[in-house]
């Protein structure tokens, strides 16, 4: 009998792609038969002229599971399709149908089944196809992956259970820092057990899985790099310089592992991003070259600038998609990953199999 497992997440970008991706080579070396879906494609690109998602391409070459796309991803969950269903141009029943058809093809002589939610617990509420919808249509037991950098962050794991219900096989924290890891389990994860939710391991926050080095920023967003600095820095989150100096300066400071994405008109911006010390590039759009004192005082500070041609919403889209996106397509991460998981995790437990 095939044993299905679900692995969903609380917000989107969370690594869920890295978890089943490692999940299923444990299980594999277990001896365990692996089959993977994706019901609902969410991270979607065009491919010869089809949209697709992303993820199961990966998991037919890193699972090598020979099955095709379309039977991975029965449903593509694009702005297209979700403003249909809105209208009632699609049937949640037939949906629901043409999933449960193709999991049955997909999970017939596996051992494991792995299927991955699409974006967070919630989406595919507008066809009755919610993560949690997903679990009870395929009988699968869920695995709730969740992020941890503060107390207000378990409200998020609460709700998460909640919509779940029994079906939770439990939750594992992945990133976690190291300012916060103690408290999460001494204090978060007794408190989630006597709520009847079970840990089932905690992942630590690695640098090099976190985000993306500049210079492999700069290469896809076909930058130019105007001055020298640590492109080997990794960026992890993006803020967009829309505000004053004094401002943009307090806000930058707030943050860690960043690129300030702005107009390369804003030397106040740039001037604040360098000042700052806690930016670690600044990418420049419009075509606009700043001039030579932001230049020669990002130069003295180490701080990298790239400049684009594109306008500041489209540079922060492919920006954003690049980070989030690009260390899953890294045979590196999910390498990292399997350890992790199997140092961290109760993977006997998810899995099943025979340990090694």
């Amino acid at each position: 009998m095939t044993r299905t497992l679900l692995v969903t997440s609380t917000r989107e970008s969370i690594g869920k792609t890295a978890i089943v991706l490692a999940l299923g080579r444990i299980a594999a070396e277990r001896g365990l038969s692996v089959g993977y879906m994706k019901p609902k494609g969410t991270r979607l690109r065009s491919v010869v002229g089809k949209t697709l998602d992303e993820d199961p391409m990966l998991a037919r070459e890193v699972l090598d599971t020979g099955a095709e796309t379309h039977e991975m991803e029965p449903v593509v969950y694009s702005p297209t399709f979700i403003e249909g269903a809105v209208r009632g141009r699609e049937d949640p029943d037939a949906l629901a149908e043409r999933v449960r058809e193709a999991f049955d093809g997909l999970a017939e002589g596996r051992d494991l089944m792995l299927v991955e939610g699409g974006g967070d617990v919630r989406t595919g509420g507008v066809v009755g196809l919610t993560d949690p919808d997903v679990a009870e249509l395929l009988d699968a037991e869920v695995l709730l992956v969740a992020e941890y950098q503060e107390p207000g962050d378990v409200d998020e794991v609460l709700a998460a259970a909640a919509d779940v219900g029994d079906r939770l096989a439990g939750v594992l924290f992945n990133r976690v820092g190291d300012t916060a890891y103690d408290t999460l389990e001494s204090d978060v994860v007794p408190f989630l057990r006597s709520r009847g939710i079970e840990t089932v391991g905690i992942v630590p926050r690695r640098t090099d899985l976190a985000g993306v080095t500049v210079q492999t920023l700069a290469d896809e967003l076909g930058a130019e790099l105007l001055t020298d600095g640590d492109t080997d820095a990794v960026v992890e989150r993006f803020l967009v310089g829309a505000m004053g100096g004094e401002e943009a300066l307090r806000y930058f400071r707030r943050s860690r592992d960043a690129a300030v994405i702005t107009g390369g008109d804003r030397a106040d911006i740039h001037t604040a991003a360098i000042e700052a010390g806690s930016v670690n590039c600044l990418v420049l759009t419009g075509g606009h070259r700043p001039p030579g004192s932001v230049l020669g005082a990002a130069e003295s500070a180490g701080v990298p600038i790239l400049l684009v041609s594109g306008d500041t919403l489209t540079t922060v889209e492919r920006a954003e998609d690049v980070v989030h996106n690009g260390r899953t397509r890294d045979e590196h991460t999910i390498d990292v990953m399997q350890n992790l998981l199997a140092d961290q995790v109760d993977t006997e437990r998810l899995l099943g199999g025979d340990e090694e």
